[in-house]
């Protein structure tokens, strides 16, 4: 079957901002637990507060650059 390169372009961007979305929403919803397992932690044993902040703060970090790399390999597809 033939497709059109326009069309094929369109669903190259479409297909490209689509896991755009799906790496955010993931990366969003990663922190959200670790957020909520976090002060589930901090409420069970206030003493131990600077060990899990400073814990959830890297996780969240590491998420983040997951969902970037993400981001960035859906636009190199896209344009490409």
């Amino acid at each position: 079957m033939f497709i059109p390169q326009e069309a094929a372009e369109g669903i190259t961007y479409l297909s490209a901002g689509i896991g755009a979305g799906i790496a955010a929403l993931g990366a969003g919803i990663g922190i959200g637990k670790i957020g909520s397992a976090a002060n589930d932690g901090i409420a069970r044993q206030p003493d131990a507060v600077a060990d899990i902040r400073g814990n959830s703060i890297v996780l969240a970090a590491l998420i983040e650059g997951v969902a970037l790399f993400a981001v960035v390999i859906t636009l190199i597809v896209a344009i490409k």
